[in-house]
């Protein structure tokens, strides 16, 4: 979100990977962590996503306060003849030791028909749809998987105990962009709440709860209190789940486990992701694609109804061709952040 009176300047893509990977190197990011977390803010400016966009440059520069975190990590790739891949991150951030891991994931999956790939001690601050994005381009089924900081109290509860937790899943088209999702397992993202804050607006109904458990529409209170998840237990549950996949499956933290890691409060999740491809080559079927799309045309013949990342691809296209749309305020603090 962005409120209607803030000034801004346009950039283009190029311009917001610049400021990024600036800002970080000038933090003492590698050229390489820099420029995947650069990659991956980009994208995310590019496709409207605010909240993993430039706004999380600084969430990576202050994960550098736990003395564990590396800027320079070099990830550790572990391929054997399982069908799952491993990636050490050597306590470093997420995005290149995906990159890393990712094209060794697509080929056992074309090999074997399903793999995974298990990233393990890194810090997961970004999205997590271009991951089963680029999967779904390899023509593969996708889903992702991370635990976060414990932010989201289980349904009827009122202590964090939960991350937002989000899963994302994507699925190849035919001559057209994946189907991608990504969405937290909480009522909303904790940066959607950042954003209000930051911008001084109130948060929907149904967000949050303040620490005596009562709802909250102050993000002040919200932040300090506890998530809700989405659908009550229908999305504790989905939570539950994911900290069973990509805490305990993986051998990773649980939120828990990361917040209390997270000594200098700088809401950095420190763990794992999990993610599974799947080739439909190797299912049997030749008209998936083609039984997909009837199925996205019976949805799309409802007035009202749109696609999964359908806004996200629209948005897309207007960034590419007139820039993204940045406020001065951000751009400021990070000429700031990249002048200390």
């Amino acid at each position: 979100m962005m409120s209607n009176d803030q000034p801004v300047t346009y950039l283009n893509l190029d311009e917001i990977h610049h400021l990024a990977q600036v800002a970080l190197e000038s933090n003492g990011f590698s050229q390489a962590q820099a420029n995947s977390i650069a990659i991956s803010v980009t994208a995310a400016e590019r496709d409207g996503c605010q909240s993993h966009g430039l706004f999380r440059v600084s969430f990576y520069i202050n994960a550098l306060r736990n003395s564990i975190a590396d800027a320079k990590a070099e990830p550790a790739l572990q391929v054997n003849d399982s069908t799952v891949i491993h990636v050490d991150g050597k306590n470093g951030f997420c995005p290149l030791a995906l990159d890393i891991g990712l094209p060794a994931l697509v080929s056992k999956a074309q090999m074997h028909g399903t793999a995974a790939l298990a990233i393990h001690n890194v810090y997961n601050i970004a999205a997590l749809w271009p991951e089963v994005e680029l999967l779904a381009q390899q023509g593969l089924v996708a889903f992702a998987f991370t635990t976060s900081n414990a932010y989201v109290t289980p349904a009827g509860g009122i202590k964090p105990l939960f991350g937002t937790n989000p899963m994302a899943f994507g699925f190849p088209r035919e001559a057209m962009p994946p189907l991608v999702f990504d969405q937290a397992s909480s009522a909303s993202a904790r940066g959607e709440i950042q954003l209000h804050q930051r911008d001084g607006q109130p948060i929907p109904d149904g967000w949050a709860i303040d620490r005596e458990g009562l709802p909250t529409n102050d993000p002040d209170a919200a932040l300090a209190g506890a998530q809700l998840p989405f659908g009550g237990h229908k999305g504790a549950s989905i939570a539950l789940m994911v900290e069973l996949l990509a805490g305990a499956l993986i051998g990773e933290n649980f939120s828990v486990d990361s917040s209390s890691q997270d000594t200098h409060r700088v809401g950095a999740p420190f763990g794992g992701e999990l993610l599974l491809a799947i080739d439909p080559e190797k299912f049997g079927s030749t008209q998936y694609l083609q039984r997909a799309e009837f199925l996205f045309s019976q949805m799309l013949d409802m007035p009202g109804t749109r696609l999964p990342s359908q806004r996200r691809y629209e948005q897309r296209e207007k960034s590419v061709t007139q820039g993204v749309a940045m406020p001065a305020r951000l751009l400021t603090e990070l000429a700031e952040m990249t002048n200390n």
